[in-house]
């Protein structure tokens, strides 16, 4: 029941008789009626201003992935298949690593200006011996190529799996 039409009908009990509260409570049941139909009710929201902030764009993840190194002369024979590993950040630019005989190399691999898939990659020996590397990918993981040490070994090298 509506709020100002109880307060008529009760209004309407205690003052007047049972004989005249029939007629008032039609009357005033039809002026509250008359009253609200000019109202409506609306909802306030405040105004909300919606500010989009763009994500940035998450980078790739760097490739991680071995290359193998096999002798392919009489100095580097005396160390077998050589294990190395290089990471690709995507970007045309990695670091290469590897443990020949002992002493640790580590290094950058970068692409050849203008080229997607030819590259060269570097690395120093904390003894002071450094190696060089020429290589060509077929894909973001997989390639080949050939390294040479300072000490006059050379490899054969196959990148990826």
């Amino acid at each position: 029941m509506c709020l100002g039409l109880w307060i008529t009908m009760n209004i309407l009990s205690r003052f007047f008789t049972p004989s005249l509260r029939r007629p008032l409570g039609l009357a005033a049941t039809a002026a509250t009626a008359a009253l609200l139909t000019g109202c409506y009710v609306v909802p306030v929201q405040p105004h909300q201003h919606t500010v989009h902030v763009p994500v940035p764009a998450t980078p790739p993840a760097p490739l991680t992935f071995t290359a193998r190194l096999y002798p392919s002369n009489e100095a580097a024979a005396a160390y077998g298949v050589v294990l190395a590993v290089v990471t690709n950040d995507l970007n045309g630019r990695g670091h290469f690593s590897t443990n020949i005989a002992g002493e640790a190399f580590s290094g950058e691999a970068t692409r050849a200006a203008g080229s997607s898939r030819d590259g060269v990659a570097n690395g120093a020996g904390q003894r002071g011996s450094y190696i060089n590397c020429r290589y060509t990918m077929n894909s973001a993981t997989l390639g080949t190529g050939s390294c040479r040490v300072s000490t006059g070994a050379t490899f054969t090298m196959h990148v990826g799996s």
